[in-house]
Parts: C-alpha cells; structure tokens; sequence
C-alpha cells in the first residue's frame, strides 16, 4: 500500500497483470512500464471500485514497453495529471500551490517555461551536473507528484470513469512502441 492507496489490493492491480504479460516477476512495478505511468495506475487501481478496477484489466497490453528514459515522458504525465486534478473540483490551498508547482516545473522540463518551479529550483540545478536529475524526476519527484494529483482526481464525482479515462489518457500520450527489427523483417 502506497501513501495514496485508500485500500489494500483485494484483486490484481493491472500493474500486477502487465508483470505477468511482460514475464517478469508477479509485481505492481513492472520494469517494462514507465514508473510515472505505473504510479499513476497503481493509484486509480487503489481509488476505484471492485467494478472499476476489473475495467482497468483490458488495459493491460497498452502498458508494455512503455518504460522510456529522459524528462520528456515523466513530464508529460504529470503536466496532464496534474492539469487534470487542478480543473476535477474544489482543492485545497496547499494541494493547489504544490500541484501548480508541479505543473511549472513539468512545463519547464517540456520546454514551455523558461525558469523551474517548485522544488526543482533547488534540485535541478544541484543534480543537472552530476547526470542524475532526470532519473530524479522520473523515479521519486514525478511519480509522487503524478500520484497526487490522480488521488485528488479520485474525489471528484464517478471516480471510476474519470481515473479510467485519466488513465486511457495518460497511456494515449506516450509514445508507441518501436517494433523490434526481428518482427519488422517478418512483415516485409
């Protein structure tokens, strides 16, 4: 259980199925999935209903070799999780400064905005130097920010349709998988 979860998993997570699909080891992190996109399906798996985590399950297949290294993937999925929790409803103070801060700092990193915000401002500058910002980002800062923003989505009214189409969203945004050169020469 995350510090998001609002219940323990009675059922398989969908992050626990694409684990199988891929063949890895049974778990709710899967290498293959980028770890901002699993955060943010481990969150809806956990704030959603027994109906709504079974029609999570047929999204499975879209989640594999989604697991993409540099800013611009981790960004993109918090800006539209966050985006998205900023117009679901009513937040509070802190909840709007941080989600906002998150979501400069998502813009910077896309290249929209010209300076950071939030607590980038101190750790992109310190890290950027010794190579180690972006995995940063994309293994702690993004998923905690991501997973914020989709648990304060979960509040909202019909939290089960909104988390799934959040979720149908944010695998929508990633890029497709390249075909390996074995299956491309298969169809030529």
């Amino acid at each position: 259980m995350n510090g998001y979860a609002k219940v323990r998993r009675p059922d398989p997570c969908v992050m626990e199925l694409v684990s199988r699909m891929a063949r890895e080891p049974w778990t709710d992190r899967p290498a293959c999935v980028h770890p901002v996109l699993s955060a943010v399906a481990r969150v809806a798996h956990d704030h959603s209903s027994s109906v709504g985590r079974r029609e999570l399950l047929p999204l499975a297949p879209r989640f594999l070799d989604t697991n993409r290294v540099g800013f611009e993937p981790s960004a993109r999925l918090v800006a539209l999780c966050v985006s998205t929790a900023l117009t679901s409803g009513e937040l509070l103070p802190d909840e709007r400064r941080r989600l906002t801060a998150a979501h400069r700092t998502a813009l910077h990193l896309l290249g929209s905005h010209d300076s950071p915000g939030g607590t980038a401002r101190w750790w992109l500058p310190v890290l950027s130097p010794l190579k180690c910002s972006e995995p940063f980002y994309r293994s702690f800062i993004a998923t905690e920010q991501a997973a914020e923003a989709v648990a304060i989505t979960a509040r909202a009214a019909d939290p089960d349709v909104r988390l799934r189409s959040l979720l149908k969203l944010c695998l929508g945004s990633q890029p497709k998988p390249s075909c390996s050169a074995s299956a491309q020469k298969s169809w030529s």
